[in-house]
């Protein structure tokens, strides 16, 4: 815990003597900044929304699926004729 504490006091104390920095950061750069940033929010959404909703998908086109034969009605007829 004496350790930790240590490490958070260290931690505070280096960001508290931060000096401020003087720069500029033009409209192309913040546009580029916030494009990129808005494009992998997009990305990792889409990502989940296709990772929770394929096995809703695959479960609803199973529901709509008739039910799978056994097998076919001439099927047996033509096993036992070879």
């Amino acid at each position: 815990m004496k350790v930790l504490l240590t490490w958070l006091t260290v931690i505070i104390a280096a960001l508290g003597t931060a000096a401020p920095a003087a720069a500029y950061v033009g409209p192309g750069a913040g546009l580029s900044l916030v494009g990129a940033f808005w494009g992998l929010l997009v990305a990792v959404f889409a990502a989940l929304a296709f990772v929770i909703l394929w096995p809703i998908r695959r479960f609803l086109k199973q529901r709509r699926r008739p039910p799978a034969r056994a097998s076919q009605p001439g099927a047996a007829d033509a096993a036992e004729a070879d």
